[in-house]
């Protein structure tokens, strides 16, 4: 059997769901399981600072971990810089803090108020007070990408046709249609999130592991031999092959 290696898909603050799946992954492979993150810790779901607790404590550990960075960690994390920053990618109406993108949800874990009514260095300066520098160190961390063998672990995807030396780091972690649409097969299989579907799919050059947990749905995780793909349930392994047509 060949080395097999997971990934967690989209987590958004949902702290009973990354337990799940990780005791999942502990039953399959044991508590050495070489585990891929693929993004998106915070935001929407009501426990983010509890999530980062848990993985700076796998850092801190030097579990078997890697960490990929996506779009809601680093509108965290420049957030979180002095003056806040805003994401240069983002729609002109939209702030990190925007229900939408559920900053004011990753506030709240921390304690701190991000309602609408207040000026927005009034919850900078309360974040700054309240987020340990641990959380952000570990923000400013993250990857970009995983490669292993037939596989490329990455938050969005990839734009197709160009090296991967040359993709922008936003092309990583915000691309949407243009990889999605792209049936072609890739260097590599990539494995994402980023992009909510119903269910974890596999679509033959790219696997979507994001399946709404930042919604209130359940959290995906897959374990890779090569390039055989299984989710991973209460039950047991469930073979994800690509879908037809």
């Amino acid at each position: 059997m060949s080395d097999p290696i997971y990934a967690i898909g989209d987590i958004h603050g949902q702290l009973a769901e990354l337990h799940r799946v990780l005791a999942l992954i502990e039953d399959d492979g044991g508590p050495d399981a070489q585990i891929v993150f693929l993004g998106d810790y915070t935001d929407r779901g009501p426990d983010s600072k509890a999530v980062l607790d848990l993985l700076v404590d796998g850092q801190k550990s030097k579990r078997n971990w890697t960490y990929l960075m996506g779009n809601h960690d680093r509108m965290f994390s420049m957030f979180m810089q002095s003056p806040p920053l805003e994401d240069p990618y983002m729609m002109v109406e939209l702030y990190w803090l925007h229900p939408r993108l559920g900053g004011d949800t990753t506030m709240a874990s921390y304690g701190v108020d991000a309602s609408g009514t207040r000026r927005v260095k009034d919850v900078h300066a309360e974040a700054r007070a309240a987020v340990p520098q641990a959380h952000i160190d570990f923000l400013r961390s993250l990857t970009l990408y995983k490669e292993r063998g037939p596989l490329l672990f990455v938050h969005a995807g990839i734009r197709p046709g160009v090296p991967l030396a040359d993709q922008t780091e936003e092309d990583l972690i915000w691309i949407r249609q243009d990889f999605h649409d792209d049936q072609r097969k890739h260097p590599r299989l990539v494995v994402h999130g980023h992009t909510p579907v119903e269910s974890a799919t596999n679509y033959g050059n790219r696997v979507n592991l994001d399946s709404g947990a930042g919604f209130g749905k359940p959290l995906s995780v897959a374990v890779f031999e090569d390039t055989t793909c299984h989710l991973l349930t209460a039950s047991g392994r469930v073979l994800l092959d690509p879908q037809i047509g």
